[in-house]
């Protein structure tokens, strides 16, 4: 059965990146087979607005192992009164592992919001940044812009299902956005998240959707 898409919802690409998938410096887990049912979706027209988010640190960024000498990557340290988890340098700017993914035709693309490049904060969401040295989480341009088209509903997907994607989806939903995602055009670091990863959604309201009723 076809699930009805309104003209005032979206579609938010979350980081499809070839940092995030087999051969990246952060591989999501089998993170490049979303790669062939998003451009399937973005080339069936269905949705009037689709924005993306595009990690997008300077080198040395804070969020990087390399950064914290002694530590690896993965290993969790406090930063601003919360935990950071430390990652492999990965989508470092005008780096190849930073571009979209080359099978997403950017001409089909509405808006692109880059997000972690301020050297001192991590970025998950791609409507605000991650808590910064003055306690505050700073927005992006994201809201706003859909905001001004009359969009109300999103359809999320990317990468990574357990962390950027979860993040945004929270912050969707804390925005007032009716939200859902598109389960499969995600893929998370790791696996083992997915329950957890449900559970929250679920809590949160957001409704789990399958990509083949959005083209159908």
């Amino acid at each position: 059965m076809r699930h009805p898409i309104s003209e005032s919802a979206a579609l938010i690409l979350v980081d499809v990146q070839p940092d995030f998938m087999p051969g990246g410096s952060l591989a999501c887990h089998e993170g490049d087979t979303i790669v062939p049912g998003i451009r399937d979706l973005l080339e069936s027209s269905s949705f009037r607005h689709v924005a993306a988010t595009q990690d997008w640190h300077p080198p040395g960024h804070i969020s990087f192992a390399s950064s914290h000498p002694g530590r690896k990557p993965f290993e969790r340290i406090p930063l601003y009164g919360h935990a950071q988890t430390l990652w492999p340098d990965h989508c470092v700017q005008n780096t190849p592992g930073a571009a979209l993914h080359p099978a997403i035709d950017p001409s089909l693309l509405d808006k692109i919001v880059r997000k972690g490049s301020d050297p001192r904060v991590d970025s998950y969401s791609g409507f605000r940044e991650n808590y910064g040295p003055h306690g505050a989480r700073p927005g992006t341009e994201l809201a706003e812009w859909l905001r001004s088209r009359g969009v109300d509903e999103l359809y999320v997907c990317g990468l990574a299902r357990d962390v950027c994607v979860l993040w945004t989806v929270e912050d969707a939903v804390g925005l007032g956005f009716k939200t859902h995602v598109l389960w499969d055009l995600t893929r998370p670091v790791t696996p083992d998240t997915d329950i957890a990863t449900r559970a929250r959604l679920g809590k949160l309201g957001v409704d789990i959707v399958e990509s083949l009723a959005m083209t159908a």
